[in-house]
């Protein structure tokens, strides 16, 4: 049975690869929104050796697929995409207090960011319950 649900801590140090076997690096961390509670961005480790030196870069979680067989992470994208990511170093992490830095990530790779999915319904709608406006017309 696939698993569904990880801690955090059971991904962090995974090498990344690409879906074409380039290794891209190691997980560093996962960050999480604290006030949507989903996974803002993981964070990548890459171009270090022995954890040092090594450039971080954010990047989108819906980018990777958890590989449970391989205890690896998945990350669709290239290495030439990662190479000219923009990135920071352990010491500088980037302010999250403003969502702008965030954005810049996600529209890098090409990626809307999470909290502007407007797919489905209003976020705080009930389940079961029906806006007006999502109500078909029945002709009578």
């Amino acid at each position: 049975m696939k698993q569904t649900a990880l801690s955090a801590s059971t991904l962090t140090g995974d090498k990344v690869r690409n879906p074409d076997g380039d290794r891209l690096g190691h997980l560093e961390e996962i960050v999480i929104d604290l006030e949507g509670g989903r996974v803002a961005y993981a964070v990548l480790a890459s171009g270090g050796f022995l954890g040092m030196g090594d450039k971080y870069f954010a990047i989108p979680w819906d980018l990777m697929t958890v590989d449970t067989d391989n205890k690896e992470i998945v990350a669709d994208i290239s290495k030439e995409t990662l190479e000219n990511a923009p990135g920071f170093d352990k010491d500088n992490w980037p302010q999250t207090n403003d969502r702008s830095w965030v954005v810049d990530v996600y529209r890098y790779y090409g990626r809307e960011p999470y909290w502007d999915d407007t797919e489905g319904t209003e976020e705080t709608q009930i389940a079961g319950e029906v806006e007006e406006s999502d109500r078909e017309e029945t002709p009578v």
